[in-house]
């Protein structure tokens, strides 16, 4: 099986990650039918331990052994992974030491960390469709493993529901990704939380943002004790929305679980609003490495439009439904 790769774009400086094993991922969506297969031979259900890789966490109130059943949540290595462990790193960017000979080819290893967290032991294909207090073991879930994996560059957590948003197992479940290099587009999101403290000397980013969104209620979906969901200003789809803790907190290794629990309030919402769970990939944004500055919080995408010519070749959105419409379609106050 070939390891997987990261190269370098020499054009932009962007890294792609090639893995070729993935394509031998089994894909539970191509048609109804194959739902029910799916059903019985997924994984991911409780009783299919042995189909996984060996766990590296559950959450087991009645005890018991690893790999077994009784488990409520329950983590796994990813088994076809985009990362691997171990390696070298990966390749320094041609274009970090200056004006001179950089190599136009470059590319190495993909190491790091890949794993699967499944929400339940029951066979549920949306987060949208667990009881609260499931949702809350299995947000439990996701904090502890990234806590795991406080050590890498980056981790990003994340979740794809629907085939059309890349999803290949129905079973509901997430993903993590400990990345031992910070994302182009994560380490930007840094520089804005460090440069807006810097001018305004001492000020967050988010809170502050948080602060004017609540102010204005035009884009607030929804607010309770820990959290505020909003379809936020520069949505870059229809039905986005951003869950920003009211807690200022760089890291969600160190949230309290109960700061999610604004999140399935929303992802029921837009069940009801658009008939069924949509498609979606969701993911949350943590502190990466060399962030002083930073307020973790979290997107939901919805794929309700495809990405044409214009967004994949500028790298601009198009949204069809301002956010202040969605807000107030979600049931801003």
């Amino acid at each position: 099986m070939a390891s997987p790769e990261v190269r370098i774009d020499p054009l932009t400086g962007l890294r792609v990650v090639l893995a070729p094993a993935r394509a031998d991922r089994p894909f539970s969506f191509e048609s109804a039918a194959a739902h029910d297969s799916a059903r019985e031979e997924c994984p991911l259900c409780e009783g299919h331990e042995s189909r996984t890789p060996p766990e590296t966490y559950a959450l087991r109130p009645g005890g018991g052994a690893a790999d077994t059943p009784g488990w409520l949540v329950r983590a796994v290595p990813n088994k076809y992974p985009l990362l691997e462990p171990g390696g070298d790193g990966p390749p320094e960017d041609p274009l970090a030491s200056g004006r001179g000979e950089p190599e136009l080819l470059v590319a190495g290893r993909a190491s790091g960390h890949h794993e699967v967290i499944v929400h339940a032991p029951q066979h549920v294909a949306s987060i949208s469709a667990l009881p609260a207090e499931q949702f809350r073991h299995a947000a439990e879930g996701w904090r502890a493993r990234a806590a795991a994996h406080a050590g890498s560059a980056y981790v990003h957590l994340m979740v794809n529901e629907g085939h059309a948003a890349g999803a290949s197992l129905e079973h509901s479940h997430a993903q993590l990704y400990a990345l031992d290099s910070v994302p182009a587009m994560v380490a930007r999101e840094r520089e804005h939380f460090t440069a807006y403290n810097t001018r305004t000397m001492g000020g967050c980013l988010l809170c502050d943002l948080l602060a004017e969104e609540v102010r204005r209620r035009e884009r607030v979906v929804a607010v309770d004790d820990h959290a505020v969901l909003l379809a936020p200003f520069a949505s870059r789809g229809p039905y986005e929305l951003q869950l920003v803790p009211r807690k200022h907190e760089r890291s969600f290794a160190d949230a309290d679980p109960a700061t999610l629990d604004l999140l399935l309030t929303g992802l029921g919402r837009l069940a009801e609003r658009l008939g069924d769970p949509p498609p979606l990939n969701l993911w949350i944004r943590t502190a990466p490495r060399g962030a002083d500055h930073f307020h973790w919080h979290v997107d939901v995408l919805p794929r309700l439009t495809r990405l044409a010519g214009f967004e994949l070749g500028t790298g601009q959105y198009v949204n069809i439904v301002p956010p202040e419409r969605a807000a107030q379609e979600l049931g801003a106050g």
